[in-house]
């Protein structure tokens, strides 16, 4: 479902909207870095957060996509997180780090901290 376009802003130096449910049924929304494999949007996150309890319980999200350049040019994916791994999560924070932050090492780690990344398959985009 992702275009070549599409996977180009995924791969840019773009941020994201990422809305999860909230066991009240009251949205929650995440600003993120994101990434593509090519099928899935990628989304790095921590064990822990609000927005990985919110998937585990229910793995439908919605995710804005801009163009930092030209906000204009957008998506809005609905979909569902398909897998949620640690196979991965490092080394792809620090290739994120490397595109959004210009370092090599994702800077913000906390000790015991575990990074976690999520496949999301796209069932709806709107551009």
């Amino acid at each position: 479902m992702l275009t070549d376009e599409d996977r180009a802003l995924l791969k840019g130096k773009n941020f994201g909207g990422l809305s999860t449910m909230m066991p009240d049924g009251s949205p929650q929304t995440t600003i993120v870095w994101i990434d593509t494999d090519g099928e899935h949007v990628l989304v790095n996150t921590a064990e822990g957060r609000v927005k990985l309890n919110n998937i585990e319980r229910d793995p439908r999200v919605a995710l804005a996509v801009y163009e930092h350049d030209d906000p204009y040019r957008q998506l809005a994916i609905r979909g569902r997180v398909v897998d949620i791994t640690r196979e991965g999560a490092e080394a792809n924070i620090d290739a994120l780090a490397q595109r959004y932050l210009g370092t090599e090492r994702y800077p913000w780690r906390s000790e015991g901290e575990h990074r976690i990344l999520l496949k999301i398959l796209p069932e709806k985009i709107v551009r």
